[in-house]
């Protein structure tokens, strides 16, 4: 009896205020260390306000339509809503996610509160974030400069469909 290699699945938690380049980097990044990646969209109650201006529904469509069928198969996507408590917003996002082995992540609030747990944490860098933020990306939509080369051809494609200018420009 041959004994199973066990896989390593990862977590990776963002906005995706839109699912930007980054973003995308990121998931690569995962997927080279890990068999499986979980990809919790944070804040997944929230929308239509200023930092968070696109659905739960909206991003995952961004994330999907932005990644090819090979990596579709070694992703999952959670919804992880706002706890508005910090202390146990990890053990928050454990209920809903299965169980991972590696946090990838560059947001430094996420990295200490689970560094704080003893889980394993890969600090992703970040690609070009002088200009590939959401923040960046969202003024740039708003201000009607050019931001598509700043996103991948599915969040662009989303982003048209939804109008995301129109939308920006009553909450911004």
């Amino acid at each position: 009896m041959y004994n199973k290699i066990p896989t390593m699945d990862g977590l990776l938690i963002g906005r995706f205020q839109p699912f930007h380049k980054g973003h995308l980097e990121a998931v690569k990044i995962g997927l080279s260390k890990v068999d499986n990646l979980w990809i919790g969209i944070g804040s997944s109650n929230r929308s239509y306000e200023k930092r968070n201006p696109f659905t739960a529904d909206e991003r995952k469509e961004m994330i999907l339509s932005s990644l090819d069928s090979k990596i579709l198969e070694r992703v999952k996507i959670f919804f992880v809503p706002d706890t508005g408590d910090h202390e146990r917003w990890t053990y928050h996002v454990d209920s809903i996610v299965p169980p991972y082995d590696i946090v990838f992540s560059n947001d430094e609030f996420t990295i200490t509160l689970y560094k704080k747990r003893g889980k394993s944490v890969f600090e992703v860098p970040l690609l070009k974030r002088d200009t590939i933020s959401g923040t960046n990306i969202r003024e740039m939509i708003t201000s009607g400069k050019d931001w598509s080369d700043l996103v991948p051809e599915g969040t662009k494609q989303v982003l048209l469909k939804i109008d995301a200018k129109s939308r920006l420009a009553k909450i911004l």
